[in-house]
């Protein structure tokens, strides 16, 4: 199945949300300790709630993952998973609006859902992360504005991607 097959025929997408703290040439991951992606290394981020603009779920997510406030940031990615294989893949299949931020209000903490770590954005550990972020997190870090599709096999692992960037997120 393609990713434009799958699309025809998958639930709307629930609303995720991501951060990428950078300071000089690093970038701060966690390691998520329970959930979906536990173990995995990856952004700061979760559910959008009902009736939440997304920046605020960003902010607010922030806050309870890591107790800090992201102040200067950007939008940097619409990324849309699809897990057809899952059994319950409305509840996998996901949009995920991603930023990143250089400045944040408080000290970084350990959290029970988030250990912070900061790694050398050229020493990223992709082999820790879930197999999408190699196509695209080098990318957003270095200033590109990215829109993508991944659709994930039986393994979780990415099948098949499009990814395109973008100017500007006014599509007017």
């Amino acid at each position: 199945m393609t990713i434009e097959e799958y699309k025809k025929i998958a639930d709307p997408l629930s609303q995720r949300t991501l951060v990428f703290l950078v300071h000089n040439d690093e970038v701060l991951l966690g390691k998520k300790k329970s959930g979906f992606g536990k173990g995995k290394l990856l952004g700061i981020g979760g559910s959008v709630e009902e009736n939440e603009i997304v920046e605020k779920a960003m902010i607010r997510e922030a806050i309870e993952e890591i107790g800090v406030i992201p102040k200067n940031y950007a939008r940097v990615a619409t990324l849309n998973f699809y897990f057809p294989y899952e059994d319950n893949a409305e509840k996998w299949n996901q949009q995920v609006c991603v930023y990143k931020s250089d400045q944040w209000d408080g000290d970084i903490i350990e959290s029970n859902e988030i250990l912070p770590k900061w790694f050398k954005i050229s020493e990223i550990p992709f082999d820790l992360m879930w197999s999408d972020a190699r196509y695209w997190l080098s990318d957003v870090l270095a200033g590109e504005m990215l829109i993508g599709d991944f659709l994930f096999d039986k393994n979780l692992e990415v099948e098949e991607n499009k990814i395109r960037k973008v100017l500007s997120w006014d599509f007017n």
